[in-house]
C-alpha cells in the first residue's frame, strides 16, 4: 500500500516539474568534476557511456540561490530547522550525527548538520546498489537460470537470481525429466556451475557473525534464499531430489561443474522483472539480494563479478551518469553490512533526490515505491520493528517513506516526506556510536523524521 501518496500524487510529488537547481556547495565544481570524469573514464556499457541525464539539464556552472541552509526560510521550514537544531542533540543520537534536509522543488539544503560527515551507513546503501543496477541492467532486466544435458550429466547454472524457489526447480527438473525420458534415459549424474560470481563470496567489512544467517556467501545459485554456505550445491541437491521424485535417478553426489559450450539446453526459469526484485529488496532490506545485484550490475557494465567490479560501478553510475558528490564515499559490498563502508547523508539524500525527479520515474521509480512507510506492516517501518509508534513520532504514521539501516553501532534512517507546508522534503539522518540501546536510538529517528513531516511541531 502506498499510504504515502494518499494526499499526494507522484504527478505532484515535485512542485514546479522536473525543473532543478544546484544547492549551495555543490554547484559548478560538482559539475564540471563528473564532466571532466565522463571525458576521461573510458566506460564499457551503453548505459553509463551515456551521456549524463542530470548534466544535460544544467549548464557549467548553473548555481542556486547563494543563501545558506537555514537562511531566508519561510515559518513552517524556519520552525522545522529550529525543532531539529535541538533534537538531533537527544542524548539517544550519541555525539556522532549526520542529518541533512532538502527541498525537491528548489534544490535547496534546508538544513545540514555535519551533512559531509562519512559515517557507516548501514543498509542505506541499498539505495546507491539499487540506483546502479536498474540504471544498467534496466527495470525489466530479467535473470535466467538453466539446466543443460552433456555426457550424462545435468548441469543446473546459475544466473544470478536470488529469488529461485523450490517450485521453479521442481518445474525445470519436470521438463528436464520430461525430455531425458523421451531419449530414453533413466538416469543422470547432476552438477551445479556457479562459475557467473568468481570469489571471494564475503566482503570485506563483513563480521563473520553476518553469515550465513544475516547473509550468505555470495554464489550465482540458490533456492528459497536459503542461508547455508554452499547456496550452490545446496540448490543442486534440491534439484537432484525433484529429479529423483519425477521419475530420472541420480547418480552419485551432486558436483559442482562448468558447463560445456556444446551442453544441450533442457529447461530454464526467468525471473521477475528486475523492478520487482528492487522494490522487495528496499521494502524489506533483504541483504542477498542487494549482493547478487551488485555482481549482477558489474556484468552489466562489462566488469568481474566481483564486489570490486560492482563497487566501482555504482560509483561511476552515480557520479556521471547522474551527477552525485562523492566525497569521502567508500563502499565495499552491495548490502551496506560492511562495516567499513562509508557514506555522508548528504550523498544519501542526493541519491534520495533522484527519485523525485519525474525524467527519472521509469528507470528508478521501483526505489520510491519500495521504500517502507511509517507504520506499513512487512516492511522494516513496520510495528513489529517498533518504528514510529512513541508519543513523538506515532503522528507520521502513513506520512513519511524512508530506508532504514542497522548495524551495532550505526543506525540511519533516509526519506522523503511532505512537510507543514505541504511541500516534498528529502532527509537523511545517520549516526555512529550510541551507546544507547538500538530501540531508543530508532525511536530518536523516528522523531527526526516526524519533525521533517512537522507533525511534531
Amino acid at each position: 500500500m502506498n499510504d504515502i501518496m494518499a494526499d499526494a500524487s507522484l504527478d505532484s510529488f515535485v512542485p514546479g516539474g522536473s525543473r532543478r537547481h544546484r544547492r549551495p556547495g555543490r554547484s559548478g565544481a560538482g559539475l564540471r568534476r563528473a564532466i571532466v570524469l565522463a571525458l576521461a573514464v573510458p566506460l564499457t556499457s551503453a548505459a553509463l557511456a551515456a551521456p549524463s541525464a542530470f548534466a544535460a539539464g544544467k549548464g557549467v556552472g548553473t548555481t542556486a540561490k547563494d543563501t545558506a541552509p537555514g537562511q531566508g526560510l519561510d515559518a513552517d521550514d524556519q520552525q522545522m530547522v529550529t525543532n531539529l537544531e535541538t533534537r538531533v542533540l537527544d542524548q539517544r543520537l550519541g555525539g556522532n550525527v549526520s542529518g541533512v534536509v532538502l527541498d525537491s522543488a528548489s534544490d535547496r539544503t534546508l538544513w545540514d548538520h555535519n551533512g559531509a560527515t562519512a559515517l557507516m551507513p548501514a543498509s542505506n546503501t541499498k539505495l546507491a546498489t539499487a540506483t546502479a543496477a536498474l540504471t544498467v541492467l534496466g527495470p525489466e532486466h530479467r535473470f535466467t537460470t538453466k539446466v543443460v544435458y552433456g555426457d550424462g550429466t545435468l548441469t543446473l547454472v546459475g544466473g544470478g537470481d536470488r529469488t529461485l524457489t523450490s517450485a521453479d526447480l521442481a518445474e525445470m527438473a519436470s521438463t528436464a525429466v520430461a525430455g531425458l525420458k523421451a531419449a530414453g534415459l533413466t538416469s543422470v549424474k547432476v552438477a551445479v556451475d556457479d562459475s557467473l560470481f568468481p570469489e571471494p563470496s564475503l566482503a570485506n567489512g563483513w563480521n563473520t557473525g553476518y553469515y550465513p544467517d544475516s547473509v550468505a556467501p555470495v554464489r550465482a545459485l540458490v533456492v528459497d534464499g536459503r542461508h547455508v554456505e554452499d547456496t550452490s550445491l545446496d540448490a543442486g541437491q534440491l534439484f537432484a531430489q525433484k529429479l529423483t521424485a519425477a521419475g530420472v535417478g541420480v547418480d552419485g553426489a551432486v558436483t559442482r561443474a562448468t558447463a560445456g559450450p556444446g551442453d544441450a539446453p533442457v529447461a530454464q526459469h526467468r525471473s521477475a522483472a528486475l523492478s520487482d526484485i528492487v522494490h522487495k529488496m528496499i521494502k524489506v532490506s533483504d541483504n542477498d539480494i542487494a549482493e547478487t545485484l551488485l555482481r549482477a550490475t558489474a556484468l552489466g557494465a562489462g566488469r568481474p563479478a566481483t564486489f570490486e567490479g560492482g563497487t566501482e560501478v555504482v560509483r561511476e553510475v552515480l557520479s556521471l551518469r547522474y551527477g552525485v558528490s562523492l566525497d569521502h564515499f567508500e563502499v565495499y559490498d552491495g548490502s551496506g553490512l560492511s562495516r567499513a563502508n562509508r557514506i555522508p547523508a548528504a550523498t544519501l539524500a542526493e541519491i534520495l533526490e533522484l527519485l523525485t525527479e519525474p525524467r527519472y520515474a521509469r528507470t528508478l521509480g521501483s526505489i520510491l515505491d519500495g521504500l517502507p512507510v511509517a507504520g506499513e506492516a512487512g516492511s522494516t517501518l513496520g510495528p513489529e520493528w517498533g518504528r514510529f509508534d512513541d508519543v513523538n513520532s506515532k503522528c507520521a504514521v502513513g506520512k513519511v517513506r524512508a530506508k532504514t539501516g542497522t548495524l551495532t553501532g550505526a543506525i540511519a534512517l533516509s526519506g522523503l516526506t511532505q512537510g507543514k507546508d505541504g511541500k516534498w522534503k528529502v532527509f537523511s539522518f545517520v549516526e555512529n556510536g550510541s551507546t544507547a540501546d538500538a530501540n531508543a536510538i530508532k525511536d530518536a529517528m523516528d522523531g527526526l523524521a516526524a519533525t521533517v513531516n512537522g507533525c511534531w511541531a
